[in-house]
């Protein structure tokens, strides 16, 4: 059922369909989102997600189902490292809370398509060079080991992105926010805002963060059906998620290395497939394992105030 293209057909259809309701029915006005309702909205994705994996499981199979909830989990971890970012961008241009919503509304639109085209490209190299899984492998041990040895602040240098760089020298550019508009008009000339500058970072570091979430994901399965919605249903909460987390980054300061220990086992499971595989119920408990540990020791010993 899932091969047949009216089933993709209807999938992306219920996806465009929620994101229409989100942005002009409840988000039409644009207001600053509080905890209490990025609460409310980080819920009902995550509980949305699972029934959709429930609906996985019974109509792929249990191995099907695990994949899925792994392929999530690990999507979902790693996006709190794109959240930070979002954060710091939003801040360094002093982004209203009212149009940040709008503005993740539309990289995450703006992800997913990226993500489908990612995802597509990937998956067809993997089936036809099988050497290429084990380059999979090497690279998620490398991207791990280079997460850890970086520490849990990501960096950022708007001024020198060199894609705000083309944009500041070929597009007027005005200085202040004109509302939530991206583009305004100005004696006849179009103008883009910060605004727009903004979304373009948002976008970019999102380019950065699905090379190593994507070869993440392709690691656990190949199943372009299971990739590409756990992708979606992740990056759909990544909004409410956002303004639920936004005031609490800094808690979870072990979570980042976490991360970097979830994508080092998965290279490795690749690596040694053939020697000591390791069966999906395992995997799963390894992933979500070190993700909880890694909050607990953030709690536990939370970060000095520097």
């Amino acid at each position: 059922m899932e091969n047949t293209p009216l089933f993709w057909l209807a999938f992306v259809a219920f996806v465009v369909g929620l994101l229409l309701l989100d942005l002009l029915v409840f988000n039409r006005k644009a207001h600053e989102i509080r905890l209490r309702e990025a609460l409310g909205w980080s819920a009902f994705w995550v509980a949305l997600s699972l029934g959709f994996n429930l609906l996985v499981y019974r109509t792929m199979g249990h191995q099907a189902g695990l994949q899925w909830l792994t392929g999530y989990l690990v999507e979902k971890a790693l996006s709190v490292d794109n959240l930070f970012v979002f954060l710091l961008i939003f801040n360094y241009f002093k982004v209203p809370g009212q149009y940040q919503h709008r503005i993740l509304f539309w990289g995450v639109l703006g992800a997913l398509i990226l993500r489908a085209v990612f995802i597509l490209i990937g998956g067809a190299l993997l089936a036809k060079f099988h050497l290429l899984l084990y380059l999979l492998g090497a690279f998620l041990v490398y991207t791990g080991i280079r997460m850890g040895v970086a520490g849990d602040t990501p960096e950022i240098d708007p001024e020198n992105n060199p894609v705000v760089r083309f944009l500041s020298r070929h597009l007027p550019i005005t200085r202040q926010m004109e509302g939530g508009r991206f583009f305004i008009k100005k004696d006849g000339l179009r103008f883009a805002t910060p605004l727009f500058v903004v979304l373009v970072m948002v976008e970019t570091t999102d380019v950065v963060f699905a090379a190593d979430s994507i070869p993440a994901i392709l690691a656990i399965t190949r199943d372009t059906f299971i990739v590409f919605t756990s992708n979606v249903f992740a990056l759909l909460g990544l909004r409410a998620m956002y303004f639920a987390l936004a005031s609490m980054m800094r808690l979870f300061h072990y979570l980042h290395y976490g991360l970097a220990l979830i994508l080092v086992f998965i290279g490795a499971k690749i690596l040694l497939e053939e020697i000591l595989p390791i069966p999906m119920p395992y995997a799963l408990g390894i992933v979500g394992g070190l993700l909880a540990l890694s909050v607990l020791a953030s709690v536990l010993w939370p970060k000095k105030s520097s």
